[in-house]
């Protein structure tokens, strides 16, 4: 390639945007400047899942750390870790594409009713079946916002996986709030956990989705709902990330689940209602901040809580983050063999770990919740 000077230029924007707005705006500079000033060369896809030596070595993070007040009103101010570059032996099938990933909307719709959703695809050919993560925002959030935030679509394009986000909108619920509450939208086949369900398995047909690797996962409200997904689509998800989330069944009205979110016990249980949670079939990684306002801290402990019965085995940790929170990590596997996580992260509130501040309710300090949940899903395919 001729070194012109329209891509000396294209170079020398880049390195100004990594010091000033970071590595992501640099890296699309460049890409573009690739583009425009080289053959296209197409990077084939893995024919077998990544090695988890491999996984775990793209998905540390270890940069500079700068100084950012968030604008979401959740938690104090934070510190920001960017993302360095890959490392140098870095697999072939992940350096630049030839081609960018697309993020697109689309519209699912069945008896229950209808729901957008956008779909990231990351680029350049893929040979083999990709896993898929589908990713449930929070309350007054959206697809854009939450893909921002969790960096998901920027893992996704590393580490080739699709990504869907399903979007709840007002007329759903004032707050854009997955409905986890109500007993409509808590069972199989019925309400809003049918239609993420049918639109997944939309994207697994429509773009050759590796069916045992499909996992769920969500903030808050999405977190509640990926609860009831991971129980009630076994055959479907092979995994679930909750974090800041509520167990499923935690309420059955909006008193019980306002009441649930401030920790109470046993209220979203109905009179004479002797229903008891069901054992866990499918892993399970949580996260949760001790000084939650909005989502008591009990309920990280609840959602782990049925993977601690029996025989299970367990193991503790206490670690600090890179530039972030110190965190105490439980790990559990069920008499059954199921495994479980459950990452307390001491300090933090409200907030997806080690996110983006580009996004609403993240807290830029590690962990980084969404490279250790890739971590855990793709150490877990369905095995059935």
């Amino acid at each position: 390639m001729k070194m012109n000077d329209a891509f000396l230029a294209s170079m020398y924007e880049a390195m100004q945007l990594l010091q000033t707005a970071g590595p992501m705006e640099a890296t699309e500079v460049i890409q573009r400047a690739l583009r425009q000033h080289a053959s296209a060369v197409v990077q084939p896809a893995p024919a077998a899942p990544m090695p988890a030596q491999v996984v775990e070595r793209l998905l540390t993070h270890d940069g500079a750390a700068v100084r950012t007040r968030g604008t979401d009103g959740v938690g104090p101010e934070r510190t920001a870790a960017r993302a360095p570059a890959a490392p140098a032996s870095q697999p072939a099938h992940t350096a630049a594409r030839a081609e960018p990933g697309h993020f697109t909307q689309r519209t699912y719709a069945n008896p229950a009713g209808t729901r957008a959703y956008k779909l990231y695809i990351p680029g350049g050919r893929h040979a083999e079946p990709m896993p898929l993560v589908v990713m449930l925002h929070g309350c007054t959030q959206d697809a854009d916002d939450f893909a921002a935030g969790t960096r998901m679509n920027e893992l996704a394009e590393r580490l080739g996986f699709a990504v869907l986000y399903p979007i709840q909108p007002t007329d759903a619920n004032p707050s854009k709030c997955w409905n986890w509450f109500r007993p409509g939208d808590q069972q199989a086949d019925r309400g809003e956990p049918s239609l993420i369900a049918g639109m997944t398995r939309e994207v697994i047909a429509a773009h050759g989705i590796d069916a045992r690797r499909v996992y769920v996962a969500g903030l808050s409200a999405g977190g509640a709902m990926a609860a009831v997904l991971i129980q009630r689509y076994p055959g479907l998800f092979a995994a679930a990330g909750i974090h800041s989330g509520l167990p499923a069944g935690s309420a059955h009205d909006l008193p019980s689940a306002l009441g649930a979110m401030r920790g109470g016990k046993g209220i979203g249980a109905r009179k004479g209602d002797n229903t008891r949670p069901l054992p866990p079939t499918r892993p399970m990684i949580v996260f949760h901040g001790d000084a939650d306002k909005t989502v008591h801290p009990s309920n990280g402990s609840r959602l782990v809580a049925p993977f601690e019965q029996g025989e299970a085995r367990k193991g503790q940790q206490h670690q600090t983050a890179r530039s972030g929170h110190d965190y105490t990590l439980r790990k559990i596997t069920t008499p059954a063999g199921v495994d479980a996580e459950y990452w307390v992260i001491h300090g933090a509130g409200h907030a997806w770990s080690g996110g983006s501040s580009r996004g609403s309710y993240t807290d830029p300090k590690g962990p980084d919740a969404s490279a250790e949940m890739l971590r855990f899903f793709l150490a877990h395919p369905r095995a059935d």
